[in-house]
């Protein structure tokens, strides 16, 4: 027992000599975005209270085991607490705020994704993750610009008819993508 213990021991020791900057750097990215995306989804008078610590121990579970159920649980703690902040406490929907909630929930899902794939000890071409970020940006730009296309529609409707033209839009983009999806899958 005690020579499996020292084993164990022993390796951890050589993997933690192994780890290289780049799979640490984005494991702080995932935790970065998926605090930063809990912090503003969940009200103040939540965050200030005790409940900040398990907010933080939340936001670390996705670094440290990206691709297990973390980055799906965090995800859900921070949907949760968007729906807290507007159903219970009353607060109002602000479009910012909405929209660094989804681009943290995004970031921390595409990292997760990231990391999933590199090894603890990979060397990594800094161009990878440039290219990587850039996709990323070039997704969260499309996707808010259709946003607040979706809510100018709305708006430009004043009454039901106006959302229920900016649901009809968003499901055909929502079909568009899929189909889009679906060839570049058949394509492959």
């Amino acid at each position: 027992m005690i020579a499996s213990l020292t084993g164990r021991v022993r390796a951890l020791r050589t993997a933690v000599g192994r780890i290289t900057l780049a799979p640490v750097l984005v494991r702080l990215g995932i935790f970065l975005a998926a605090l930063v995306g809990l912090l503003l989804a969940y009200p103040a008078e939540v965050v200030a209270g005790q409940a900040l610590g398990a907010l933080v121990v939340v936001a670390v579970l996705p670094a440290l085991a990206p691709r297990r159920f973390w980055p799906t649980f965090a995800a859900l703690v921070t949907v949760a607490g968007w729906l807290l902040a507007t159903d219970m406490y009353d607060r109002p929907i602000a479009l910012w705020r909405l929209m660094v909630v989804a681009v943290a929930l995004y970031l921390t899902h595409t990292l997760c994704a990231l990391v999933a794939l590199l090894p603890y000890d990979a060397v990594v071409d800094p161009e990878l993750i440039v290219r990587w970020l850039t996709q990323a940006a070039g997704v969260l730009l499309a996707t808010s610009v259709f946003g607040v296309l979706l809510l100018e529609l709305a708006r430009a409707g004043g009454n039901a008819d106006g959302w229920q033209a900016v649901t009809v839009a968003g499901l055909l983009i929502a079909l568009a993508v899929t189909a889009m999806l679906a060839w570049l899958l058949r394509r492959r």
